[in-house]
């Protein structure tokens, strides 16, 4: 069973990004189990004296996360682009993975749902991405990289993603993510 942790860059409730994962937990295939990590918004502002090495003292939302981390064989994550680059409170996530270390080596990939008005389709955003996941030392699967623009209209009254044909794609970055946590 790959145990995969699914992360939405995003706050706002009506997210094209967290109803892209909704769909991939709700559509994952036999053989994976797929968790939605939700507390990002609870998580403090990032200080490296707040994070100390032996872990005594540490915020019980970051400790929550990072044991999240530490549970998942995988990571998949989607987040929208805004100012040409990560939202802050997703940044603010993935600096709290640094000391941490639970991403190491784990393979992690994500799906960019940048509408067709987004200036850059979300490759700001991207190049931010993969450049903290270096620093945490993550192993990005290339091949569950995924970029699925959505609209909101593509989201359904129940939160899921509605096109077939993304759902599709959806269920196809999983089953790859999957894959790479054997390889």
């Amino acid at each position: 069973m790959a145990k995969l942790l699914l992360i939405s860059g995003s706050l706002r409730g009506g997210s094209t990004n967290s109803a892209t994962l909704r769909t991939a937990a709700a559509l994952a295939p036999d053989g994976v189990e797929a968790t939605i990590y939700d507390g990002m918004g609870r998580l403090p502002h990032f200080n490296p004296d707040d994070d100390p090495a032996d872990g005594v003292g540490l915020d019980p939302q970051v400790a929550t996360l990072r044991a999240s981390l530490a549970e998942a064989d995988a990571l998949l994550l989607s987040t929208p682009e805004y100012a040409g680059a990560l939202p802050g409170s997703f940044k603010n996530l993935l600096d709290w993975t640094v000391g941490g270390g639970q991403t190491y080596e784990m393979p992690v990939a994500w799906i960019n749902v940048s509408g067709a008005a987004a200036p850059s389709g979300g490759a700001d955003a991207h190049d931010s991405l993969r450049k903290v996941l270096g620093y945490t030392g993550a192993r990005i699967a290339e091949e569950a990289v995924l970029r699925l623009p959505l609209s909101r209209d593509d989201v359904g009254a129940d939160g899921f993603v509605a096109p077939a044909a993304a759902r599709e794609a959806i269920i196809g970055a999983v089953r790859a993510l999957a894959t790479a946590v054997d390889s």
